[in-house]
C-alpha cells in the first residue's frame, strides 16, 4: 500500500540492507518477479537487476522478506517455487 516502496526497495537492494514487505497478500507485485528468480546480469563489472523500468546495481546482502496476517495464504505453485515458506503461526497452550 505504500506509494514508494519500489524506491525503498531500490535503496535496499542498491546498499546491501535487508527489505521487509509487511501484509502481503496472496498476488505479489510483479515488479517483485526478477527479486524473486534472482535475475542478475553483468553490467561492465557491476552486478544488476532490473526492477520496474530501472536497473539497479545489486549487492549480494540484499535479502528481501515478505510477511503476510492472512491466517492461512494459498500462494500459486509458481510463487512457491520461487520463496521458501515459513508458518510461524501461534497457539495458545
Amino acid at each position: 500500500s505504500d506509494k514508494d516502496y519500489g524506491k525503498q526497495l531500490e535503496n535496499s537492494i542498491r546498499m546491501g540492507h535487508p527489505c521487509l514487505l509487511e501484509n502481503v497478500g496472496e498476488e505479489l507485485d510483479p515488479m517483485l518477479e526478477p527479486l524473486l528468480l534472482r535475475q542478475t546480469f553483468m553490467s561492465g563489472n557491476t552486478t544488476m537487476i532490473k526492477l520496474g523500468e530501472n536497473n539497479v546495481p545489486w549487492d549480494d546482502n540484499f535479502r528481501l522478506f515478505l510477511t503476510t496476517k492472512l491466517p492461512n495464504p494459498h500462494y500459486s505453485p509458481e510463487t512457491c517455487v520461487k520463496v521458501g515458506l515459513l508458518n510461524f503461526f501461534i497457539t495458545p497452550s
